[in-house]
C-alpha cells in the first residue's frame, strides 16, 4: 500500500499546516530543516537550481530526519509538465505544487498527469521508488488515494478563475503566489501592496467557500497570521534562503564599523 499522506489527510480535516519554503538543493540541509518540526517543507525546483536526482535525495532526507512531529514533503515542479510530474511521482513525491495554473483546463491537465489510465495519462513505471521498486502490487490501484495536487494561481486572470479551478475533481488545494500576482496586478516587487493584500484576502475566502484548501507563502509573521485567520490552511511562514541571509547579514553588521570595513580582531 502507498505510504499514508499525512499532509493530504490534515487538509481534508481542515487543519492548518505550517510550512517552510526550501530552495537549497541539498539533502543535508533538508534533513536539518525537517528536524525543526514544520508540518511540511516545500522542495522547490522552479526558482532554485534543483532537479530530479537532488529531489530524490531530499525526499530521502525528509524521511530520515529526526523530527519532533511528522513533516511532509511538497515538491514544486518547474512547470505544469506531464513529464516532470511523472518523474517526481515515480521517485516518491506524494504532494505536488504546480505553478502558474491559469484556468480549469490547465488544472485538469495537471490532474490527468497525476493519474494512471484510464483516468489520466501518467506513464506506468514497473519498478520505481514510489511502488517500493515494484514490490507494492497495490500501488497502481491505490496511488490516487494518497497523492495530493496543489495548483498555484499567481495572476489576476487566474484569480478570476478560482471557482472553476476549484471545481476540478482531483485538485486538493489552491496556492496563491503573491510575487507574480503583484506583478500581474501592476505592482511588481510589491507583494504587500494594499491592493494585492485585498485580492489575496478575497481569494482565500473564495477558495475556502469553494471547498478547497487555500495556501500561501508569507514570511511576514503578522500577515501570515492574518492569512491563517482568514482560512488559509497550508502556509509557508519562512524560507531557508531568507533565514540564512538574514542571520549572516546580522552577524556581519555587528563586526563592521561605520566605514563598512570588517573590524579587525586578534582572534
Amino acid at each position: 500500500m502507498p505510504t499514508p499522506n499525512l499532509f493530504k489527510k490534515a487538509m481534508a480535516a481542515g487543519q492548518a499546516q505550517i510550512g517552510l519554503w526550501s530552495a537549497f538543493p541539498s539533502p543535508y540541509i533538508t534533513e536539518l530543516l525537517t528536524g525543526s518540526g514544520y508540518d511540511w517543507i516545500m522542495l522547490d525546483t522552479e526558482h532554485s537550481p534543483n532537479d530530479v536526482p537532488q529531489v530524490l535525495q531530499q525526499l530521502q532526507a525528509v524521511e530520515a530526519a529526526l523530527q519532533p512531529r511528522p513533516t511532509s514533503a511538497v515538491v514544486r515542479p518547474a512547470w505544469n509538465d506531464p513529464v516532470l510530474i511523472k518523474r517526481y511521482l515515480d521517485i516518491g513525491a506524494q504532494t505536488l505544487l504546480i505553478p502558474f495554473v491559469q484556468n480549469a483546463d490547465e488544472a485538469r491537465a495537471a490532474v490527468q498527469a497525476m493519474r494512471y489510465a484510464p483516468k489520466g495519462i501518467r506513464g506506468m513505471g514497473g519498478s520505481m521508488r514510489a511502488s517500493n521498486f515494484g514490490r507494492d502490487m497495490q500501488y497502481v490501484d491505490d496511488a490516487d488515494k494518497e497523492l495530493c495536487l496543489l495548483v498555484q494561481v499567481e495572476t489576476a486572470q487566474a484569480l478570476d478563475q478560482i471557482e472553476a479551478i476549484a471545481a476540478v475533481d482531483g485538485v486538493d488545494g489552491i496556492f496563491i503566489g503573491p510575487a507574480d500576482l503583484s506583478a500581474s496586478m501592476g505592482y511588481p516587487g510589491q507583494p504587500r501592496h494594499p491592493v494585492v493584500n485585498a485580492a489575496i484576502n478575497d481569494a482565500i475566502t473564495r477558495i475556502r467557500a469553494a471547498g478547497k484548501a487555500p495556501g500561501i507563502l508569507m514570511v511576514d509573521e503578522a500577515r501570515a497570521r492574518e492569512c491563517l485567520a482568514l482560512g488559509a490552511q497550508f502556509v509557508a511562514v519562512s524560507m531557508d534562503l531568507i533565514l540564512l541571509r538574514t542571520a549572516a547579514d546580522a552577524v556581519a553588521a555587528k563586526f563592521k564599523d561605520s566605514s563598512g570595513q570588517v573590524v579587525q580582531t586578534a582572534y
